[in-house]
């Protein structure tokens, strides 16, 4: 399992982020049964930052807390059986691992929304994480039903690894 970290804001958190980010990747891979070893990328930023990225990638210009960049596609989600098939964009050539994508995250956005919803900024910084690692494995929230599935997806990923409000 490779996971890189890169940190570019100049706000620091104060907590083990690295050992957070890393545990709630490993969780969300182990609780997704993926059959591969997994290479994942995470930037943490500013508002600024991801909201450069924000306008950039999806059009819109304001900061977010999370965003997704998931390499695979599937028929469903967490849906492995056809990723070799499809051919070897989705695996590092140098290691074998499955290349699920990148995730970038809004340090402001941590520490805000973790006062807003009265938890720490560790819970939050593993809720981000394990939202997006759901998305890198294809899961969605725009529809109702899916937004149910991922939001139990979510706390149960959280669940296992401790983070309660």
């Amino acid at each position: 399992m490779t996971v890189n970290i890169d940190y570019e804001s100049e706000d620091r958190l104060d907590l083990p982020y690295e050992t957070i980010i890393q545990e709630i990747v490993e969780e969300a891979v182990d609780y997704e049964d993926c059959p591969y070893e997994a290479e994942v990328n995470v930037l943490l930023t500013d508002n600024e930052g991801i909201r450069q990225i924000n306008r950039q990638y999806r059009q819109i210009d304001s900061p977010t807390d999370v965003l997704s960049f998931p390499m695979a596609d599937y028929d469903e989600p967490a849906d492995f059986d056809r990723l070799e098939e499809q051919g070897a964009d989705y695996f590092n050539p140098e290691t074998g691992e499955l290349l699920l994508g990148d995730i970038v995250i809004s340090v402001d956005k941590v520490k805000e929304q973790a006062l807003k919803y009265g938890h720490s900024e560790s819970r939050e910084l593993a809720f981000l994480v394990a939202h997006s690692m759901l998305h890198l494995f294809g899961y969605d929230h725009m529809e109702d039903e899916e937004r149910k599935v991922m939001e139990g997806k979510q706390e149960e990923i959280l669940e296992r690894k401790g983070y309660r409000r």
